[in-house]
Parts: structure tokens; sequence; C-alpha cells
């Protein structure tokens, strides 16, 4: 597990983060829990807006095309039928349709254990002192953020919000700042930096620990 750790300023610091074993080492046997909660994340968050019409919602079609016997073309009984254009639509989405993907509680945050694991092993987890940035001007983030390499997709853990420093980072398009417990399998896997400031280690290992 290879952690940087930096200073609030950016400078790297020469204490090594105590980070928990059980929640950033953990043994990844195979990627199909993280799937799963990764699966199931994007099916709950799917909204049901797809809707198409069958013969018996489009409109027209209620007289004979044409009589029965005697043009030479084919038998019809109305323009609604699916075959013909503008007819209705047949085994479409109805608009009523269950996306949902049930997981357990515990599933989800054995998922974020083993993706932060993942991580920690990468390389891409770092620890910083604190994230206060007292003149709340986004340049003044996007340097503490180069600084410590996080130029790309990064997502920022803390303790508490900064009402300051959320106002300067919300203009960076890839920063995402989360609370402990907002924390998810969707961002985790595809940031490519994860910044955890020191309050914040205690709190994940509380939620994420072994006994939750």
């Amino acid at each position: 597990m290879s952690v940087l750790s930096f200073t609030s300023a950016g400078a790297k610091s020469t204490v090594a983060p105590k980070l928990p074993k059980e929640v950033f080492a953990v043994e990844v046997p195979n990627h199909e829990l993280i799937k799963s909660a990764y699966v199931a994340f994007l099916a709950n968050g799917r909204e049901n807006l797809a809707k198409t019409k069958t013969r018996g919602e489009v409109s027209g079609g209620g007289k004979k095309p044409w009589r029965q016997k005697g043009t030479g073309r084919a038998r019809f009984g109305s323009s609604r039928v699916p075959i013909w254009r503008g007819g209705g639509i047949t085994h479409g989405p109805t608009g009523g349709e269950n996306y949902k993907h049930k997981i357990s509680v515990g599933e989800k945050r054995g998922a974020l254990r083993q993706a932060l694991s993942l991580k920690a092993e990468a390389g891409a987890l770092m620890v910083i002192d604190s994230l206060e940035v007292k003149s709340g001007k986004t340049k003044d983030v996007a340097v503490i953020m180069a600084k410590i390499g996080a130029v790309r997709n990064t997502l920022v853990v803390a303790h508490e919000t900064d009402p300051v420093f959320m106002k300067a980072v919300r203009n960076l398009d890839n920063v995402k700042v989360v609370r402990v417990r907002g924390m998810n399998i969707f961002d985790v896997m595809n940031a490519d930096h994860i910044v955890l400031t020191k309050n914040s280690i205690e709190e994940v290992s509380e939620w994420l620990g072994a006994k939750s």
C-alpha cells in the first residue's frame, strides 16, 4: 500500500499516514462484488422515461384501409398495426419498468473497502492535513491540487465540508468533494485520485470497518 501524505499547503509530509488495513488493505479475490455494487448504483439512479405507444394508443386507423378482397393487396384492418409506418410499437417500453437492483448495506460497504484498497495499491490514494482556502478563490485550490499531483479526476473526501472551500472548488470540473458517508462506488472507481483529509480517516474507519 503506497499512500502519499501532504501538508495543508500541498508540500510533502514526512509523517506517514496511518490507514486501517481492514479498510484500505483488504484482499480482493475478484471484482464481482465491486461490479455488483457499481451496476446497482447505476441501475438505482436510472430514470424511467422511455415510453412507446401500442396499436391501441396511436391515433388514426379507425377505418379499414381498403376492402378485404378484390384489390390484390394484403389484407389489413387498420393502419395502426405495428408493421405499418406510424403504427403501434410491439414490445416497446411502457414507462412502468422496474430497473432497481437490490444490494445489501454490508455488500455496499464491502465493495467500498475493496475499491479503496485497489486505489491504495495503485498509488491513487492521498492524505492531506486539511483543505482550507481562506481566500475562497478557485485558483488557490487549483494550485494545491497541482502541488499534490491531483490534476485529473479527483475525489476529495472530507470530514466536514467548509462552505468557503466548496465555493472555491465548484468551478473545477475535475474535482468533486463529498463527505465521508457520501462516498459511493461509482465516484471511487472513476476517480484517478482520491484525497482524504486526516480528520476523515477515523470516520471512514468507523463507517467501513470490518464490524460495519
